[in-house]
């Protein structure tokens, strides 16, 4: 038994199907595109077995317009006619996996080809035909490249109409969204950091929602994402910082980690030095305290500048308070060295 839109039908009518699908009177066959843990009672899903049918590829959809198009008899009166490279990438596209769909399309073309008396149906053709227009798009090419970087850059440059442009020219060319939205979890940190750490969760947030919206509901979270991004504070300063990080790991290679910062979890190590002289931070004013945290070659390194823009202007005054506690206690450290060395000479 096949049931179309099963989902359609009332939990209690649903479990009518339950008795004759266990004595095995009935295959059940239930078609759906709602998701079916939800429409489904849990009693009868249990009893089948589920099968997700995707998209069709772009392959796939282009064999059935390629069969239909030589079928004579099913040909939808497109027997004759030409269906043009550019037109047939067209349909294939706004399709969007759906074969139906693209039938529907080549439906609609063969009476305004026939009525036209054309001969070779053009991307043009199938724009007038469709009302559906046709972007210069290459998802594979440097069209691809070019779009990415000019919505990259103009939420760099804080101009939130460009932003939404180049927006949505990727998603009506048909760029896959995820990709787009990829780029924008990488832009958080990269352009934004902890000018709005914010940020980096706005854009999670936008990519769940499409996961759970899809197109075209979905699409308005990532253009509240776009414009987010592209009106925030900007900052490079922990991309900068990562990137000469990783330069001095290459060039410095594997330092030992400071005695007394490591971790002495028995007697040997403890013996051995481990964790001796370490200052617990919490015990201090402020939670800090000023000790060496790096290894004793680099210990004077300093690679993250905070702009001072947004929250990063926080974070700066809170790192100059804690450098003017170091160079205090430098200083202090430095009057007791030569106290002592005064002391011994002296004596």
């Amino acid at each position: 038994m096949f049931v179309d839109e099963i989902h359609r039908f009332s939990k209690s009518q649903q479990n009518a199907f339950l008795h004759h699908v266990e004595k095995g009177l009935i295959t059940l066959i239930g078609a759906t595109t709602e998701n079916p843990s939800f429409e489904v009672i849990a009693p009868l899903l249990s009893r089948c077995r589920v099968i997700v049918l995707l998209q069709l590829s772009e392959k796939a959809l282009s064999a059935i317009l390629h069969r239909t198009m030589e079928d004579r008899e099913k040909g939808l009166g497109l027997s004759g006619i030409r269906v043009g490279n550019k037109a047939a990438s067209h349909l294939i596209r706004i399709a969007d996996g759906d074969a139906r769909a693209l039938l529907n399309s080549l439906e609609i073309i063969s009476g305004f080809a026939g009525s036209e008396g054309i001969k070779e149906i053009a991307l043009e053709h199938v724009e007038n035909a469709l009302q559906k227009m046709s972007f210069y798009y290459d998802k594979s090419g440097e069209e691809h490249y070019n779009l990415i970087s000019a919505f990259h850059k103009s939420m760099r440059g804080s101009d939130p109409d460009a932003a939404l442009y180049w927006l949505a020219r990727m998603l009506e060319g048909g760029e896959d969204p995820f990709y787009i939205l990829r780029r924008m979890v990488r832009f958080a940190s990269e352009d934004v950091g902890n000018a709005d750490p914010y940020a980096l969760r706005m854009t999670l947030d936008a990519m769940e929602s499409y996961r759970f919206l899809g197109s075209p509901e979905g699409e308005l979270a990532l253009a509240q994402a776009a414009v987010y991004l592209a009106t925030d504070p900007k900052s490079s300063s922990i991309y900068s910082a990562y990137k000469k990080v990783k330069e001095t790991v290459r060039k410095s290679g594997s330092l030992p980690v400071p005695f007394h910062i490591r971790n002495a979890p028995g007697k040997l190590m403890k013996n051995m030095g481990y964790g001796k002289g370490y200052r617990y931070a919490h015990d201090y004013k402020d939670a800090f305290v000023s000790q060496n945290y790096l290894p004793e070659e680099l210990k004077e390194m300093q690679w993250y500048f905070p702009s001072g823009r947004g929250y990063e202007q926080g974070v700066k005054m809170r790192m100059e308070q804690w450098e003017k506690i170091k160079k205090s206690e430098k200083k202090k450290l430095s009057c007791l060295s030569g106290s002592n060395e005064n002391y011994l000479s002296s004596d």
